[in-house]
């Protein structure tokens, strides 16, 4: 169970179960990885249960692989049928406080099959907003979009809290008819990683390495290459951009299932000497990519919360994106960056940016302003208190809370 020794030091066991684990790249590892640094960090001991991408279970250090196989559904996606691996007997043993499940899917199969047994609570992190994903299963979007409202209501019903990474989040699943207790926390990120100084000469270099001249104005967008996330229509507004001005680049930086048609696309349009596909870039690189582009760009709609966006403003990159409610407080207008609705306001506010350097500098300096509001360290003492809450008693929490957590931007509703 929790300690508290001396009154000062908390100390739990918490296992995290997630589907998709590194060397996988996206934002749920991202998360992952960056709660379980800091949970450590804070005195917690923290076990990660995932699928290997092989047929065989194994563990390294504090992550339990189990054997899984792959399925057709999403690409790199696996699944298990092995819910009685003889790794799950020493999560037992080791006895687990409390779950934090970031998957819907196989490994929350885990997590409630071993939060039964040990009698612990579940919180689960809804990092996917599966609406804007229907396509892969159905043509038909209210008939998808019904589905995995009714799925999602079923699946929360199994947990004690639910984390939402966003307000946007928060009302959609009050919207699905979820009723559990859901928490606001959005995801932190390692601010230090992004804003780098020493690094100018590399740049340069890699800039020259992927064909960009030195006076080529650089839009960059980072993330998965997949068709919700609408791609498409930055390599539309390119069309224009370049009407006035040959020397803009699109640094699209990622891969994914959309790639090919993306890559026809900008043969069809014309836009090869403007739009660069870098492919996947290892993690500890990332930084280097966001230092090449001038301004971050997105017109995707479906994120929970888009880490990339804070990773490009820890980045001091000015972005413009297209408007969506999981940006409030994040993307300010005329602050930070612009949000955007249509295709002519997407040009004009580049446009404005771009044209106007001292503009440029203070949104670049209000961009590292907004990022510092999301730190790892208050991304894990935010889900520790979420922690906390399940399994103290309530006079305790009180005091804790009281020593602890005085800034903390946990919100319930």
């Amino acid at each position: 169970m929790i300690e508290l020794k001396n009154g000062d030091d908390i100390a739990m066991k918490i296992l995290i179960t997630t589907d998709v684990f590194a060397p996988a790249v996206n934002g749920v590892v991202t998360s992952v990885l960056n709660l379980c640094t800091q949970l450590k960090k804070i005195g917690n001991d923290v076990r990660i249960l995932t699928l290997s991408n092989n047929k065989y279970s194994y563990k390294e250090k504090n992550v339990y692989y189990i054997k899984s196989f792959g399925i057709n559904i999403y690409s790199n996606t696996r699944a298990t049928v092995h819910f009685h691996d003889k790794y799950i007997k020493e999560i037992l043993d080791w006895e687990p406080d409390i779950i934090h499940s970031q998957c819907e899917f196989f490994t929350f199969i885990f997590a409630k099959n071993i939060a039964k047994k040990l009698n612990i609570p579940i919180v689960h992190t809804y990092h996917t907003m599966y609406e804007y994903y229907t396509h892969y299963f159905t043509r038909h979007k209210k008939f998808g979009k019904k589905v995995v409202s009714m799925a999602s209501k079923i699946v929360l019903s199994n947990v004690n809290t639910v984390i939402a990474p966003t307000q946007k989040v928060n009302d959609i699943l009050k919207n699905y008819g979820v009723k559990n207790r859901i928490v606001t926390v959005p995801t932190g990120i390692e601010l230090k990683k992004f804003k780098r100084e020493d690094t100018d000469n590399e740049i340069e270099a890699l800039k020259e390495n992927l064909g960009i001249e030195k006076d080529s104005k650089v839009l960059v967008t980072i993330g998965r290459l997949a068709k919700e996330k609408n791609i498409d229509e930055l390599l539309k507004n390119m069309k224009e951009l370049i009407k006035s001005n040959k020397k803009i680049m699109l640094l699209i930086v990622g891969d994914g299932p959309y790639r090919h048609e993306l890559e026809n696309k900008v043969s069809e349009e014309n836009l090869k000497n403007n739009v660069i596909f870098t492919g996947m870039i290892a993690p500890e690189n990332i930084y280097k990519y966001y230092q090449i582009g001038d301004i971050f760009v997105s017109a995707s709609e479906s994120e929970t919360q888009g880490l990339t966006y804070l990773e490009s403003l820890a980045s001091g990159l000015p972005t413009v994106c297209k408007k969506d409610e999981c940006l409030n407080n994040v993307i300010i207008d005329d602050y930070n960056g612009f949000l955007y609705e249509n295709s002519n306001e997407y040009i004009e506010k580049l446009k404005l940016i771009l044209n106007d350097h001292k503009l440029y500098t203070t949104m670049s300096n209000n961009a590292y302003k907004i990022a510092a509001k999301y730190s790892t360290e208050n991304f894990g003492k935010q889900i520790e208190s979420v922690y906390l809450n399940e399994i103290v008693p309530g006079s305790l929490y009180i005091q804790i809370q009281s020593k602890y957590y005085k800034e903390s931007m946990v919100k319930t509703y």
